[in-house]
């Protein structure tokens, strides 16, 4: 994918890199954690981030041969620019047992199935939910943001052995999960020494 990178984000970026030594992280890593902190502006992010250089590649390359991206909410769509994305939220219900989101999630299972990506950054039921569906993702973005469940449904994702990206703490978003997957969405195909 060929983009124009406007100033102000090539600035930001060098700002950034003389606050925070990523040079020692591997590409895929380094794009995701530099993008995070970037979006938040938040250089805790750094050490707060769990992820494996290895399924970051693999799920580059599903990503850029077309596999779907699944968001739990219309946020994290809307922060992924270049991508058309599956969000089906405005079609669940909740019911006993089950949130809004989580029926979403399940939905959205249901129609694309097998080797998605997985981007939840608002709903920390909505990551629950996914864990207990045989889902097979090529990569789960889970970030959701709270003080309820938020920190219990990420430790979840790392303890379920799906390839991840996560963090340890509280924090998390929409913006931040948009982010990451956009570091593998922007992060180049032939060219994986480019920084931005």
């Amino acid at each position: 994918m060929s983009r124009v990178i406007h100033p102000i984000e090539e600035e930001s970026y060098r700002r950034l890199r003389a606050r925070l030594d990523t040079s020692h992280l591997p590409p895929l890593t380094r794009a995701v954690v530099e993008r995070v902190v970037h979006c938040a502006a938040d250089l805790d992010y750094a050490t707060d981030l769990v992820m494996d250089e290895g399924d970051l590649e693999k799920a580059h390359a599903a990503l850029h041969a077309g596999a779907p991206v699944v968001v739990d909410v219309e946020m994290v769509g809307a922060g992924i620019t270049r991508r058309e994305t599956v969000c089906r939220l405005g079609d669940a219900v909740a019911g006993p047992g089950l949130t809004r989101s989580a029926h979403g999630i399940r939905l959205a299972h249901e129609q694309v199935g097998p080797g998605a990506l997985w981007v939840i950054g608002n709903a920390p039921t909505a990551l629950e939910e996914l864990l207990t569906l045989d889902a097979a993702p090529a990569l789960v973005i889970g970030l959701p943001v709270g003080f309820v469940g938020a920190v219990e449904s990420k430790a979840a994702l790392r303890e379920s052995g799906l390839p991840a990206v996560s963090n340890v703490s509280e924090k998390g978003g929409s913006a931040v999960a948009s982010a990451a997957l956009n570091a593998l969405l922007y992060h180049p195909t032939s060219h994986p020494e480019e920084k931005l």
